[in-house]
C-alpha cells in the first residue's frame, strides 16, 4: 500500500465504553444446558500467510506475516477473528510498521480471552486496542487497517467491522453471500488507525475507529468465512478464491489449515507474476494508471468455518 502521509484529521482519542460483558449465569435446568451445546455454534478456524520479502526468521513469528498481522480468539461467549495491515510507509521515518499492526492484534485477542467485549460490538474491540496503543507511556507509532470478525453464540450471528482495504468473505453453498467494502481515501490509500508523534498529529492521516464499516448477518452450520488483508484480495479475484475452495471437502481442522495455506501461497505466487491482470492492476486501470502484473505485498489469510458443537472449554 502506498504510504499514508497526507494531510488529515487529528487522531482521535477512541471513545470505549460498555466492553464488559457479562453472561446470563448458569442455568438451573441441565438438559437445557446440554441442549444448548448441542445447538450450539463455533469458528474452526486457521490463519496462513507470507511476507513479500520472505525471509526464514520470520516463519517462527506466529500470525506475523511482513507487515500483517492477525488473531483468532475464543471465548464462551463467541470466536473473534481479525487481521491488520501495517502502514509501510512508516519504515521511511525509522518505524517498524510491524509492530503496530501486531500490537492492535495481540491486544484484540486478549480483551476476548479475557472476556472484555461484546460479540456483537467488533468494533468496540477495535477502539479499545487502539485506545491502549494510544495510552501507552512510549508511544508505539504507526499505522494499520483492521478487519475484526464475531461469532455471537448465543445469537448464531457474525458481526463485522472493517476499516480500509482489508476484508472478509462470506460463502454459503459456493457462493459468495456477503462481502465487505473497501473503505479508501483515494486509490490505494486505505482508511488506517495512527498513532503519530505528538509534532506530527494532524499531518498524518488517521480515522477513528468509529468509521469502520459494520454488518450483521446470520450463519448456518456448513458456512465459510474468509479473512484477509488485501494482499489476498489484490491478486486473487472471488471466482478464484471459491475455485480454491472447492477442494475444502470437510472442515476437519488440517483440512482448513491445508486449504487456508494453498490460498496465501497462491495469492503469493501470483503476486509476483509480472504478465498476470491481477485484481490490483484492474483497479488501477480503472483509476487511469497503467498497470499490469500481480501485487506484491504482505498476504494474511484466515479461514474459518461455521460448525455445530461447543469444544470450548
Amino acid at each position: 500500500m502506498l504510504p499514508a502521509w497526507a494531510v488529515g484529521r487529528v487522531v482521535a482519542r477512541a471513545f470505549v465504553s460498555g466492553i464488559n460483558y457479562s453472561g446470563s449465569g448458569n442455568r438451573e435446568n441441565k438438559s437445557l444446558v446440554e441442549d444448548q451445546k448441542l445447538s450450539s455454534i463455533q469458528l474452526n478456524a486457521a490463519a496462513c500467510g507470507y511476507s513479500k520479502s520472505f525471509s526464514s526468521a520470520q516463519i517462527f513469528k506466529k500470525y506475523i506475516f511482513g507487515d500483517d498481522s492477525c488473531f483468532i480468539a475464543r471465548h464462551r461467549l463467541g470466536d473473534v477473528i481479525g487481521v491488520a495491515d501495517g502502514v509501510g510507509g512508516w519504515r521511511a521515518y525509522g518505524v517498524d510498521p510491524s509492530q503496530f499492526a501486531h500490537s492492535l492484534m495481540r491486544t484484540c485477542e486478549r480483551l476476548v480471552s479475557e472476556g472484555h467485549f461484546r460479540p456483537e460490538s467488533p468494533e468496540a474491540i477495535i477502539a479499545a486496542s487502539y485506545s491502549e496503543l494510544m495510552e501507552n507511556k512510549v508511544p508505539l507509532l504507526g499505522s494499520s487497517t483492521a478487519c475484526v470478525v464475531s461469532l455471537f453464540r448465543e445469537e448464531k450471528t457474525i458481526y463485522t467491522a472493517n476499516l480500509g482495504d482489508s476484508g472478509f468473505l462470506l460463502i454459503r453453498n459456493g457462493n459468495v453471500v456477503h462481502r465487505s467494502e473497501e473503505q479508501t481515501h483515494y486509490f490505494n490509500t486505505p482508511f488506517q488507525l495512527a498513532v503519530a508523534p505528538p509534532m506530527q498529529e494532524g499531518l498524518v492521516l488517521s480515522d477513528s475507529p468509529e468509521s469502520a464499516q459494520r454488518t450483521s448477518f446470520s450463519v448456518e452450520e456448513g458456512d465459510i468465512i474468509v479473512v484477509g488483508t488485501d494482499g489476498l484480495f489484490d491478486n486473487m479475484s472471488e471466482g478464484m478464491i471459491l475455485e480454491h475452495l472447492k477442494t475444502l471437502k470437510d472442515h476437519k481442522p488440517e483440512n482448513i489449515k491445508r486449504t487456508a495455506r494453498t490460498l496465501a501461497k497462491t495469492a503469493r505466487e501470483l503476486s509476483f507474476d509480472p504478465d498476470y491482470m491481477s485484481p490490483f492492476a484492474q483497479q488501477a486501470q480503472e483509476h487511469g494508471i497503467e498497470c499490469k502484473g500481480g501485487k506484491p505485498d504482505d498476504i494474511t489469510v484466515i479461514l474459518a468455518c461455521v460448525q455445530l458443537g461447543d469444544t470450548f472449554s
